[in-house]
């Protein structure tokens, strides 16, 4: 009976207002960001949006840790990729503004696409080395910048809750750039919305952020890049749900 209101719910209130909020949100970023105003503009209505999502999905959200970002301190923030409400309980509950490193492929959904380039996200190419490349060095432009990093160093969405090996693409960056990691452990996406599945579920979801990993010290080296994603992954894994580990 209560998931039968639930969907109800989520059909006459809950999905109509999120396209509306959806749409106004992609306007108001992509007019803001062309009058000027990338860094207001860029970063707010998104973070209003995210919330509001969570909270018309009725998803009760807790965050532990806040207290550990500077303001003003640029950082690549790296996350296990639970499901598509990463991006909404990151964005909207933060509390620092942040560039995206996304797939092209949100790229191509309408307004949300332009929005996201007006806002300066990156967009992943791995469809060749070059591209990649690109991509990267669009990134670590941002970071020059003084902007934030958010990465999902997994590449896609768990299928079943639990993380699988990370990429060591966030860490080079943040190695060349000098900059601190901050892990940030997501418990809660998958079972609100998994990727093979359309039906939304009421469930809390909970960000934890991590202290922040200093790179100063660090060697540039392979072998030292994959020894500081295992170390992240490690970080990200103590702090899950037991039912994710």
């Amino acid at each position: 009976m209560v998931r039968t209101l639930y969907v109800i719910y989520l059909c006459l209130v809950a999905i109509p207002l999120f396209l509306i909020f959806t749409l106004i949100t992609a306007l108001t970023v992509i007019v803001g960001c062309l009058l000027g105003g990338e860094k207001i503009f860029a970063y707010y209505p998104g973070m209003i949006w995210s919330r509001l999502t969570c909270y018309l999905a009725l998803c009760p959200v807790k965050v532990i840790g806040k207290e550990k970002i500077v303001k003003k301190q640029p950082y690549i923030f790296v996350a296990n990729h639970q499901g598509a409400f990463d991006i909404f309980l990151i964005y909207g509950f933060l509390g620092v503004p942040i560039k995206w490193f996304m797939k092209a492929g949100i790229g191509k959904i309408p307004f949300v696409g332009v929005a996201c380039r007006a806002a300066g996200f990156i967009f992943v190419n791995n469809s060749t080395p070059k591209s990649a490349t690109q991509s990267v060095s669009q990134a670590e432009q941002r970071l020059r910048n003084g902007a934030s990093i958010a990465i999902f160093p997994e590449g896609s969405r768990t299928y079943d809750g639990k993380m699988i090996s990370f990429k060591k693409g966030a860490f080079q960056m943040a190695l060349d750039q000098q900059l601190p990691i901050v892990p940030l452990t997501l418990n809660g996406p998958f079972d609100v919305l998994p990727i093979d599945s359309f039906k939304i579920k009421r469930h809390r979801m909970e960000l934890i952020i991590h202290d922040p990993i200093d790179t100063f010290t660090q060697e540039h080296s392979n072998k030292n890049l994959r020894h500081m994603a295992e170390q992240t992954q490690k970080i990200i894994y103590a702090s899950l749900w037991e039912k994710y580990q």
